[in-house]
């Protein structure tokens, strides 16, 4: 059984940080890219930021230059640090990775339960 776990939401004001980490764990064979997702109630699940296992990285236009991700492969963690918060970045984030388990021997994508940043104005 392979779970993602994430943590480090909450309330902050804009221009704020919060840094989200992710906990890959269970009986996994490996890991190539993990990712943040964030889904607000007014639009549907969008890419936040990735980054593959060599850790070349990916991110949203609207938050470059204000998010960094960054992984440690020997812990099979995810994070992301989230800096100049704005009131738009509200959402509930999800953790994202694609493993392969030792139950299956096959790559499928896994998902966390989300956690919910608040930014306020």
């Amino acid at each position: 059984q392979v779970q993602l776990v994430e943590s480090g939401g909450g309330l902050v004001q804009a221009g704020g940080s919060l840094r989200l980490s992710c906990a890959a764990s269970g009986s996994i064979a490996s890991i190539s890219t993990m990712g943040w997702y964030r889904q607000s109630p007014t639009k549907q699940r969008e890419l936040v930021a990735d980054i593959t296992r060599g850790g070349n990285t990916n991110y949203a236009s609207s938050v470059k230059g204000r998010f960094t991700i960054s992984r440690d492969n020997a812990k099979n963690l995810v994070y992301l640090q989230m800096n100049s918060l704005k009131p738009e970045d509200t959402a509930v984030y999800y953790c994202n990775a694609n493993i392969v388990s030792r139950a299956v021997w096959k790559e499928l994508t896994y998902w966390g339960q989300g956690t919910q940043v608040t930014v306020s104005s």
